[in-house]
């Protein structure tokens, strides 16, 4: 695989809904021209109408919107906001519209998980954030634990073509003529920072393993520590041995994984594959001030990565996913202090000697839960390969 890197770029750091929302709402309020928004999950709450009000007004002033959301991910958004979009002017299209709650199929479980937003092709978005409220449980009080970037610079011109390839591929799928892509309009940023950067996604096409192969690079380059911070760790045998031959080279390894779980099967899954990675030196904090939604890692202070995609089969083998791998230490460090942030008020270290002492019983229902997980895998067409 072969990164296509631009430099010249400004990036800031976005961390939670806090600081993503406002400037995704302020750059649609100042488009002009175009926007086109995709995401996972567009719900109904305050958050989700707040950024439809944005939406509706740049469309109400002329401004062509187009709205991509996934049919698994979205089924609150076709229910209950479509419609008014749709009335107020915005072009909506929906992935894979969902129809049977109960299929397994490997087609059911290819979903639209890229979080991005370009505005004028000059502005964007990508991260792992869905339009939703940070405190969607409200019996978890602090806000759910997510990332996310805003783009100017070169960077934009591959965003800008990805999120028109997808968006003129489900129109065709979907038999929509009138929301075809006319003419070839293009991005041409002009460059405007020092940040230099890659967008990195992966499709069922030509970039499979794009975002594992551009983790897998980074690792294997590591000299001095990792830290990695991912919502659903599952990796597979090479991106594990990968980390494990990391470990014994001397790379100091932080894992920072979600504690209070919205998947239960995929927590207790990932569980399954402490002792390994604990006996191998490999440090494991479980974030419990939250929901831990990131989906980002930083490597020696100058390579980081922030996006959609999990370190899980379904992120890596089936969904679509975007990713923004950054080689610059500024950004690389403030991503780091970040993380250290959220260790430091929401972690809890999982410590070799206490994971050995734990209940047996317990272990046994890890195992359990990984082994239905790759069931689940198997039956969707991908175990083999996994």
């Amino acid at each position: 695989m072969s990164i296509v890197w631009y430099p010249a770029n400004a990036l800031t750091l976005l961390e939670n809904g806090a600081e993503f929302f406002p400037a995704l709402t302020a750059a649609i309020d100042l488009a002009r021209a175009e926007i086109f928004l995709e995401t996972y999950i567009f719900a109904s709450d305050e958050t989700g109408q707040e950024i439809a009000d944005a939406l509706r007004r740049a469309a109400q002033r002329g401004v062509t919107v187009r709205v991509l959301v996934d049919g698994f991910g979205g089924r609150e958004f076709v229910a209950e906001m479509m419609q008014g979009l749709v009335d107020a002017g915005v072009n909506v299209l929906i992935y894979r519209r969902e129809v049977s709650t109960l299929s397994l199929r490997r087609r059911r479980l290819r979903r639209l998980h890229r979080k991005l937003a370009v505005i004028d092709g000059r502005i964007a978005f990508v991260g792992g954030i869905n339009i939703v409220s940070d405190f969607e449980d409200p019996r978890v009080p602090a806000p759910r634990q997510d990332y996310a970037v805003r783009i100017e610079g070169p960077l934009l011109a591959p965003i800008h073509g990805s999120v028109r390839r997808v968006w003129e591929l489900v129109a065709w799928a979907s038999f929509r003529r009138r929301l075809r892509l006319l003419g070839t309009s293009q991005a041409f940023p002009q460059p405007c920072g020092d940040v230099e950067a890659a967008l990195v996604i992966r499709d069922n096409i030509r970039h499979r393993h794009d975002i594992e192969n551009a983790y897998l690079l980074g690792i294997a380059s590591a000299r001095r520590d990792i830290l990695l911070a991912n919502a659903y760790f599952l990796p597979g045998r090479r991106f594990r041995q990968t980390l494990l031959d990391a470990a014994r080279r001397g790379v100091r390894i932080t894992l920072l994984i979600q504690g209070i779980a919205d998947h239960p099967l995929q927590q207790r899954a990932t569980r399954a594959l402490y002792g390994q990675l604990l006996d191998a030196g490999i440090r494991i904090v479980e974030y419990h001030r939250s929901y831990l939604h990131a989906k980002v890692a930083v490597i020696d202070d100058h390579w980081a990565t922030v996006g959609s995609s999990n370190i899980d089969p379904f992120s890596l083998l089936l969904a679509r996913e975007a990713n923004v791998v950054v080689r610059n230490a500024t950004f690389a460090s403030g991503l780091r202090t970040r993380l250290q942030q959220a260790i430091d008020i929401g972690g809890h270290e999982i410590h070799a000697n206490d994971w050995q002492r734990g209940s047996r019983l317990q272990r046994l229902i890890n195992w359990a839960a990984y082994g239905l997980v790759r069931l689940m895998i198997g039956i969707a067409g991908y175990g083999n390969r996994h």
